[in-house]
């Protein structure tokens, strides 16, 4: 039997790298063949969290792919049908707005429209300071929308960041199949 090929696409939350590091490394071990998508951001940053060059190489030795980072490397996901699905962790509030009003100018929004293209499901994990503020209407608009899920998610710090909302990313291979299913997984706020 085939394994279910999914993307799995990182957006600028640095500061989530390392957990979605395990998340990729998890779904590998439940048998998916996942294909590394970054953003430019994601692909060029060196930060204090983690260096670009580190990224790179270790989702090539999780998943035995080379990440996609331009444009001409995740057009054919479409066309080519390489993904059953796509996983956006983390996802920034950026991407969400982009993604809410079809814009399609980073690797990541062009592998979620080539994926959406062939009516196969877009996971979130949401991960921005903004949640619950600026970001909020285009999460209402991406909750109404055909074939996208959200990974569960909930507010990461009510005091010091009473509008910052994180997917729980331990949630990740759940929403994931669930989404397979057409389903997304309740409850949705946690």
């Amino acid at each position: 039997m085939a394994k279910t090929k999914i993307g799995f696409a990182l957006t600028g939350s640095f500061c989530t790298f390392k957990r979605v590091l395990d998340v990729v490394e998890d779904l590998v071990k439940l048998g998916f063949d996942v294909l590394p998508i970054l953003s430019y951001a994601s692909s060029a940053s060196d930060t204090r969290f983690m260096k670009a060059e580190f990224l790179k190489s270790e989702l090539m030795r999780v998943t035995g792919h080379a990440p996609l980072d331009t444009l001409q490397q995740v057009e054919p996901i479409g066309p080519k049908k390489m993904v059953d699905a796509l996983v956006i962790a983390p996802c920034t509030g950026n991407s969400l707005a982009k993604l809410a009003h079809g814009i399609a100018d980073t690797p990541v929004l062009l592998a979620a429209k080539s994926t959406l293209r062939n009516a196969n499901p877009v996971v979130i994990g949401v991960s921005t300071n903004d949640g619950l503020a600026a970001a909020a209407q285009n999460i209402g608009i991406l909750l109404a929308r055909k074939n996208i899920y959200f990974v569960p998610f909930g507010q990461d710090d009510h005091i010091a960041k009473p509008a910052s909302i994180v997917a729980h990313m331990e949630k990740v291979a759940q929403t994931l199949e669930a989404a397979l299913q057409g389903k997304q997984v309740q409850p949705v706020l946690e």
